[in-house]
């Protein structure tokens, strides 16, 4: 691709190394934000920088926040003794979408795939552990991907918590095996998660 300008050139590289985002359409939205007022641009830039330099992560339940604690954990409405343990951020905002879960969430920040090089260690499960700890939680919700990532970071899971005394649970497969969270219909989801079953009923027999 032959540009112009150097300045459209470096632009274009930069958007086209967003996840989805080829040259042609990096282009097309630099050429957009040229033909923007400047301020829209200024605006976009100070947003983003916030993000990357100011976000923080709930230090109760690891998703993102502007805050130490996020408003789901700090709300009193919410039933602590409930946790559902989710990829990241984009499941939490899946479920919340629902307006069926009223429990709070463990976010792993991830899921083991060997694969990719990622193990237990690069997620937060030693914290779940700490939280399962204190016996304050009575039900964990199994809420990952039905990806083979998924399955093998439940059963992890399930046998590094079973003997905590929390009944062990998970999403009712509403959701078809291969799908994620994010891109599932609010009701399908909604339905999944109310009506979830003992986590050992989903086990191979």
């Amino acid at each position: 691709m032959n540009f112009s300008s150097r300045k459209i050139e470096l632009a274009v590289e930069e958007i086209s190394r967003l996840p989805g985002i080829g040259k042609k359409t990096a282009l097309r939205l630099a050429l957009h934000l040229l033909r923007r007022p400047a301020g829209q641009t200024e605006s976009l830039s100070a947003a983003l920088l916030d993000l990357r330099n100011n976000t923080t992560f709930c230090s109760e339940c690891h998703t993102i926040s502007d805050t130490e604690i996020c408003s789901i954990c700090s709300s009193p409405k919410r039933d602590k003794s409930i946790v559902c343990i989710v990829e990241d951020v984009r499941d939490v905002m899946a479920i919340e979408n629902t307006g069926g879960y009223s429990g709070v969430y463990h976010v792993l920040g991830g899921l083991i795939s060997p694969m990719d090089g990622i193990g237990p260690s690069d997620l937060t499960i030693d914290a779940l552990i700490d939280k399962m700890k204190t016996g304050e939680v009575k039900e964990v919700v199994f809420a990952l991907n039905t990806t083979m990532e998924g399955d093998t970071t439940n059963f992890y899971l399930y046998r590094k918590i079973k003997d905590f005394g929390a009944s062990l649970t998970t999403i009712a497969r509403g959701i078809a095996v291969g799908d994620e969270l994010e891109f599932a219909d609010e009701v399908t989801l909604g339905r999944s998660i109310q009506h979830r079953i003992p986590y050992e009923q989903s086990l191979p027999q």
